[in-house]
């Protein structure tokens, strides 16, 4: 069987089971576990579904990095708050934040790779894995960003699940070129024209999603329409060459901001999916019954080829 990578948007997936399963799922001493046991349901559908051999639960040891922000000021300036552990607290409800210590913890018991580098984003943990992967590569998150990654060539596809876990969109080239009009490719530069607000990602003012298609079908990328904007005799429109040329400063710096890195150095680790040794398997039982993880434990063992039996 050759090896398929399963590489999670961790954050992603633990709000969308936060904010989707009942507050009512309780540990004995009170505390929430809903997103603990959503996520670990999330897994274990994966797991089913897509078969894959290797799984990286990619994690934000830096959700807003210096760099970026030196680059663009604004960058996620709109969520800034007192933050714990690198965590976005501001964003991040209460409930949900006293559960993200559990949630790092169960996924080690599991024995599954937790990645994070010290000054970025998961995003950028999971180009990362996506450029050194040697088979395919399924990358599940809820955030269109990630559509950069997208290469049928090299096999990577993004499991979106803005729809939810029951109705996955299965994103390859076409899916983009349908929806955008453009490659994946090039939707780092059509995020970069158009902005995003969730970001703090200004864009070029007066330019939406169907003039920074229209520009990049043409110019192909952001140093062509910049230098079709410098250029005279081109057919850019006499508005569209003022608009670019008034974000230029802008338009220099967010194509490093708004692309997820793709060359981190990252350190050894085999994420090869394998049943638990009995170390990681009296963990996880402990945690059970500490945390009442009931069922939903039981249906990530499982999936993952152990007897599932820890709670």
């Amino acid at each position: 069987m050759a090896d398929r990578l399963l590489v999670l948007d961790t954050a992603s997936l633990y709000f969308r089971a936060f904010h989707g399963v009942p507050d009512t799922l309780r540990a004995p001493n009170g505390a929430p576990v809903n997103a603990v046991r959503g996520l670990l349901d999330m897994i274990a559908r994966l797991v089913t579904d897509f078969e894959p051999t290797h799984l990286v639960a990619c994690w934000d040891d830096d959700w807003r990095p210096a760099w970026r922000v030196e680059l663009i000021p604004s960058y996620k300036a709109h969520r800034v708050a007192a933050t714990v552990a690198g965590i976005n607290s501001e964003d991040t409800p209460a409930g949900l934040l006293a559960q993200l210590p559990l949630i790092r913890e169960v996924l080690t018991a599991l024995n599954l790779t937790v990645l994070g580098v010290a000054g970025y984003e998961a995003d950028d943990v999971i180009g990362t894995l996506a450029a050194q992967a040697a088979g395919p590569v399924d990358i599940v998150t809820g955030d269109r960003d990630l559509f950069q990654l997208v290469n049928d060539k090299c096999d990577v596809r993004v499991l979106y699940t803005a729809r939810g876990m029951s109705r996955l969109e299965i994103v390859t080239d076409a899916t983009v070129v349908s929806k955008y009009g453009i490659l994946p490719s090039q939707y780092a530069d059509f995020a970069a024209l158009r902005g995003d607000p969730s970001d703090g990602l200004p864009g070029v003012a007066g330019i939406g999603d169907k003039t920074a298609r229209n520009l990049l079908q043409e110019f192909i990328d952001l140093n062509g329409i910049v230098a079709a904007a410098g250029d005279p005799t081109s057919s850019m429109s006499a508005t569209t060459r003022s608009k670019v040329s008034a974000a230029s400063d802008y338009l220099v710096v967010a194509p490093t901001v708004v692309r997820v890195v793709s060359d981190l150095d990252l350190a050894a680790f085999n994420a090869a999916i394998r049943p638990l040794d009995p170390e990681h398997m009296d963990r996880i039982k402990r945690l059970v019954a500490e945390w009442n993880l009931g069922g939903s434990a039981r249906r990530v063992l499982q999936a993952l080829g152990n007897n599932a039996d820890a709670g």
